[in-house]
């Protein structure tokens, strides 16, 4: 499992790597590299994705630079992190604390 504690002591653009995916995503929702940073700086890991490759993922919740709810997938393999994606999650799919997507609630 990714720990939060690790993706935080990593929180620095050199250590990011952005995949192509996630560069286009980033310019299509208008999501910069410091609110990547931001994110991770001030999030929680609210779902792991053990099973994903080539590395273990995770979905994030936290702030952009902003102060705006933002949710961001990683992966890490125990150097550097890796976007996958970013975006501001959907209030209409996600219940009001953006942790728990409203089919999944119990």
């Amino acid at each position: 499992m990714i720990s939060i504690d690790d993706l935080k002591r990593l929180n620095d653009r050199k250590n990011i790597v952005i995949t192509e995916h996630a560069r286009i995503r980033l310019i299509e929702r208008e999501i910069e590299t410091k609110d990547i940073i931001s994110g991770i700086g001030t999030g929680e890991i609210i779902k792991q994705y053990g099973d994903d490759t080539p590395f273990p993922s995770c979905l994030i919740l936290g702030s952009d630079a902003n102060n705006k709810p933002l949710h961001i997938v990683v992966s890490y393999d125990g150097e550097v992190i890796h976007l996958i994606t970013a975006y501001y999650p959907n209030p209409e799919i996600w219940d009001s604390d953006f942790k728990v997507k409203k089919e999944e609630t119990p």
